[in-house]
């Protein structure tokens, strides 16, 4: 049971990380300052932080429900992150670091013009808006849920208002240094809750529970999905090919095209020490979510394999947190608790800074055609920062229910977007004939082809694939039909991008041969 001392836990954590944060960004005298720490980040730091920006609440309790009623085949996912980890550090960063650039979509301007990187930030802003301001919304919902199990009553508007709030305030005054370095220390923190459930589940556990596992299928690592049709192949997300070769390209695009990850690789000391963070990234990864997934498959020894019903819950999700309460001793309880918070505090602080990043490199000083410098450029930073946290509060307040089916729009958002992004990088890349306006043509194509591709496309297992536009409920499981994993959105979104994009740049050919 949560206790008064795992609240004052929790609120010493959370006023210990505004004093923390605010004194760890030190002065920020320029914008190159406040975005990207005078590009002097020790590429460990930054290496931690790309971890714990990717890490959202739901991770921390989303994965070990995964494991609670599945297997260990979604490990297989970071064989894919690190190919595509890789293929960043050999063949993007180079480039962006030729060109000292501040932002990723810089490269679009430099490439194509200003138009393009405008496309470019706007559709990032968008969809850092919906994908993370709903995230923040989601990431009540275990809390609340802790909250009620305790016998708490907390609304999800004061959740937000005050993970919002602390976050702002430390991201606002000392810009990308204090949040990198918050970073690191939330990510030991909630990596560090990982070992200690670990550990006091495994003094909880029957021996011989490794057995029982085994003989229930609960510890399968490789599904290479052989036992299913073509079709109904790229349906399974979490097979070992869909999972290398789907999941590699979408790496490529959250930490190559994003400027929420690619911000943090700028503020290494130079390429090399850019290349060690990104790839150590995709290491660390694999370990984090093999802990996850280790506690999911001890919550289910635990608790004897019972059903969530069983279990007087709604959602696998709330498993863990379940334990949370009723499993750990007074304290811990509360520094676990903590470890939740610190996981949300991280995407969202993350996010903040690369937003009022986007918008002053990207909009303002293309818009302008006036570079913000010294005091005012860090002001005008920091109120840019200041007003996307309004807006990300104000955002995930909208929402009064975890039903809604926006959330799950809004956290599956970078699906439509990442396949256009990453397709207009590698088009830029590989094809020297193309213009800013096949570009543009062959990214509003991309994505507008994902949204009817996401939302119609389906695979029956008698009729094949089929386009069907919002089905009933009632229809998709009478028909047994399931929509493309989610990992291939992105590869599919690229190839349409490129394919269009090499399509219009055949019209240059006569004017290159003649150049």
């Amino acid at each position: 049971m949560l206790t008064t001392i795992d609240v004052v836990v929790l609120v010493v954590y959370l006023l210990a990380v505004a004093a923390f944060g605010i004194w760890s960004g030190g002065a920020q005298e320029t914008t190159d300052d406040y975005f990207l720490g005078g590009r002097d980040l020790p590429w460990w730091a930054v290496c931690f932080s790309v971890v714990a920006t990717e890490t959202s609440t739901l991770t921390v309790v989303g994965v070990p429900a995964v494991a609670y009623g599945g297997t260990l085949t979604f490990l297989q996912i970071t064989l894919g992150y690190l190919v595509g980890r890789i293929v960043v550090a050999v063949y993007f960063l180079p480039r962006y670091y030729a060109g000292q650039l501040e932002t990723a979509y810089a490269f679009l301007g430099n490439r194509y013009g200003d138009t393009m990187q405008g496309a470019a930030s706007v559709t990032f802003l968008v969809t850092r808006l919906l994908a993370d301001g709903v995230r923040l919304f989601a990431t009540a919902i275990p809390l609340r849920v802790i909250a009620d199990m305790a016998g708490m009553e907390v609304s999800y508007f004061e959740i937000i208002f005050v993970i919002g709030a602390v976050t702002a305030v430390y991201t606002l005054v000392g810009g990308i240094k204090a949040v990198v370095w918050m970073d690191v220390v939330q990510m030991l923190l909630y990596v560090g809750g990982a070992l200690a459930a670990i550990g006091f589940l495994l003094g909880d556990v029957p021996a011989g529970w490794w057995g029982t596992a085994v003989e229930a299928g609960k510890t399968n690592l490789l599904d290479l999905g052989l036992d299913h049709s073509i079709g109904r192949w790229f349906t399974m997300p979490y097979t070992l090919g869909t999972a290398v070769i789907a999941g590699a390209v979408f790496s490529m695009a959250s930490h190559g095209t994003d400027q929420l990850i690619v911000q943090r690789l700028l503020a290494c000391r130079d390429e090399s020490d850019s290349q060690k963070a990104i790839v150590g990234s995709a290491v660390i990864v694999m370990v984090q979510f093999a802990l996850f997934l280790a506690v999911g498959l001890l919550l289910w020894v635990h608790y004897d394999g019972a059903t969530i019903e069983a279990l007087g819950l709604r959602r696998t999700d709330e498993v863990f947190p379940k334990y949370i309460i009723e499993g750990l001793p007074t304290g811990l309880s509360g520094l676990i608790l903590a470890g939740i918070v610190a996981a949300a505090m991280s995407s969202l602080s993350s996010s903040l800074n690369a937003l009022a990043s986007s918008s002053v490199n990207d909009l303002y000083t293309r818009i302008t055609g006036r570079s913000l410098e010294g005091d005012r450029g860090v002001f005008v930073s920091r109120a840019l920062t200041l007003f996307w946290g309004v807006v990300f509060i104000g955002f995930a307040s909208l929402f009064q229910d975890s039903t809604n089916p926006v959330v799950e729009l809004g956290l599956s958002i970078a699906s439509f977007t990442y396949g256009g992004l990453l397709g207009a990088f590698l088009l830029g890349l590989w094809h020297e004939r193309t213009r800013q306006l096949d570009a543009l043509i062959a990214f509003v194509v991309s994505i507008g082809a994902m949204v009817v591709i996401i939302f119609g496309v389906w695979h029956s297992p008698a009729e094949g694939w089929t386009f069907v536009l919002g089905p009933s409920d009632a229809y998709v499981q009478d028909a047994g039909l399931r929509t493309i994993g989610w990992p291939w959105y992105t590869a599919i979104g690229a190839a349409i991008n490129l394919g269009v994009g090499s399509l219009l740049a055949l019209r240059h050919r006569t004017e290159a041969a003649g150049a």
